[in-house]
């Protein structure tokens, strides 16, 4: 049920960030929950190999690396998805970033629901 709900979460986030961000477009709905579902394959799968070769990088930069990362990863998936298009990297660090911080806030609703 939690993996749904962020599913839900982030392929709103997704439409959400189009208002924000001049740059990042996702066509619909159907597209959102398409680019919802494969960033989290991708960072389920990908993500992990990536922040262990990068380890060196990332403790230099105190953790913010892991942003370039998620926005490379960002950038990759909409070149292969039609109704995703992303301008340029810095649209898809800014939307890493709006991203990481719905995540946040999602896992820490999550938590508090869990704990009533």
């Amino acid at each position: 049920m939690k993996l749904i709900l962020r599913w839900i979460i982030n392929a709103v986030a997704l439409l959400a960030i189009t208002q924000i961000l001049p740059g990042f477009v996702v066509e619909n709905l159907y597209f959102a929950f398409i680019v919802a579902l494969i960033l989290g394959l991708i960072n389920a799968v990908i993500r992990p190999v990536l922040f262990i070769l990068t380890l060196p990088i990332t403790i230099l930069t105190l953790g913010l690396f892991t942003f370039v990362i998620n926005a490379l990863l960002i950038w990759f998936v909409s070149t292969f998805i039609e109704g995703f298009t992303i301008d340029g990297f810095i649209t898809a660090l800014a939307a890493a970033i709006i991203l990481w911080a719905v995540s946040t806030v999602t896992s820490w609703l999550i938590k508090q629901a869990k704990k009533t």
